[in-house]
């Protein structure tokens, strides 16, 4: 039959260039923040840490840790904790302030702990023939900072130690003795809080190492 349209019961799906290109661009950048989300990495109980490598330049490079947040159970054992205790003396005493004295410890023992106690994240930045500065991130967003001369430090190294009755490693800082050039004044402990295992450690350790020899070699 001329001249007659029939319809084809199947139908091409064209994918234009530029459809993959951002497929492929969406894919990638999910792809990236999972990859920035989830820990790669684990402390001495088991629990899962970001760690974080920055290269700024050949002389100077950057570890950021940072440690998994307060978590929800963790402050509700606390307050059914504190909470109860009240309850407890009250029902003894009958005296109402007791009630009101449990709310106001509950909070300053949260402001308190935030600011002095629960660290969100650790860094340490190394700058060959300038020094080392480590910056404490504390929940409360008070920050802590301690600068290190390089020519104070005699090397970087990792060390043994007994913690609730187990060997852990940890990274530390000697300082050089000034009476006594081959001996330590001071050992100062890097990552204290997060306690990166050593697998982590290691890491931060060969570069902290390869910075030093350059420097070193430099001088």
């Amino acid at each position: 039959m001329v001249g007659q349209r029939v319809d084809c019961p199947f139908k091409r799906h064209v994918t234009r260039p530029w459809q993959v290109t951002q497929r492929h661009s969406a894919r990638a950048a999910a792809g990236l923040q999972r990859e920035e989300m989830a820990p790669n990495f684990k402390d001495i109980n088991g629990r899962g840490i970001t760690f974080e490598q920055s290269h700024h330049s050949p002389l100077c490079r950057e570890f950021t840790v940072i440690s998994p947040k307060l978590s929800l159970r963790s402050v509700l054992v606390y307050t059914a904790a504190v909470w109860l205790l009240a309850y407890a003396i009250f029902s003894v005493t009958q005296n109402t302030s007791v009630l009101s004295a449990s709310i106001i410890v509950t909070l300053l023992g949260m402001i308190l702990h935030l600011h002095l106690f629960k660290i969100d994240q650790e860094s340490m930045l190394i700058i060959g023939s300038i020094g080392v500065q480590m910056n404490t991130l504390y929940a409360s967003g008070r920050e802590s900072v301690r600068f290190i001369e390089m020519k104070k430090v005699k090397d970087i190294v990792i060390n043994e130690a007994i913690y609730m009755q187990k060997v852990i490693y940890y990274l530390c800082i000697l300082l050089i003795d000034p009476g006594n050039p081959r001996g330590v004044s001071e050992v100062v402990p890097v990552f204290q809080s997060a306690k990166p295992r050593l697998d982590c450690l290691s890491q931060v350790y060969r570069s902290c190492q390869e910075i030093l020899q350059q420097t070193q070699a430099e001088q």
